[in-house]
């Protein structure tokens, strides 16, 4: 079964860190994601950029529009994320807990809900 793991962090706080101390905390974050190639569960995975280059688009009655940066005041905001197949939600959880953004953040484990294609 598929799982997002959402990786919520605090924006602001990030940015108050010095660049050697992000520098140091990736090796953590490489390991992680070569532990999951290894296991073969890593579907697909990346960084997001700061919610300051976010664009919202809405669509009430049929119009549409857009909106330049994030809809939602929040503590924390959606810094990446990790798509897994494993087996099972106590799989998902024990990775979750092994990502290293759970130390300074919070993961967010959600299954996916896979939409049947429409035939051709």
């Amino acid at each position: 079964m598929k799982y997002m793991l959402l990786i919520y962090v605090d924006e602001a706080r990030m940015a108050a860190v010095k660049k050697e101390d992000v520098t140091k905390m990736m090796p953590a974050y490489f390991a992680y994601t070569e532990a999951m190639m290894k296991a073969g569960i890593l579907v697909a995975g990346d960084q997001l950029a700061p919610t300051s280059t976010a664009t919202t688009v809405r669509s009430p009655e049929g119009r549409t529009k857009v909106l330049n940066g994030p809809y939602a005041e929040t503590k924390e905001q959606l810094g990446g994320y990790y798509l897994i197949d494993v087996p099972d939600l106590d799989a998902a959880l024990s990775w979750a807990g092994r990502c290293p953004g759970a130390a300074t953040g919070v993961i967010e484990v959600r299954p996916l809900i896979e939409m049947q294609k429409p035939k051709a």
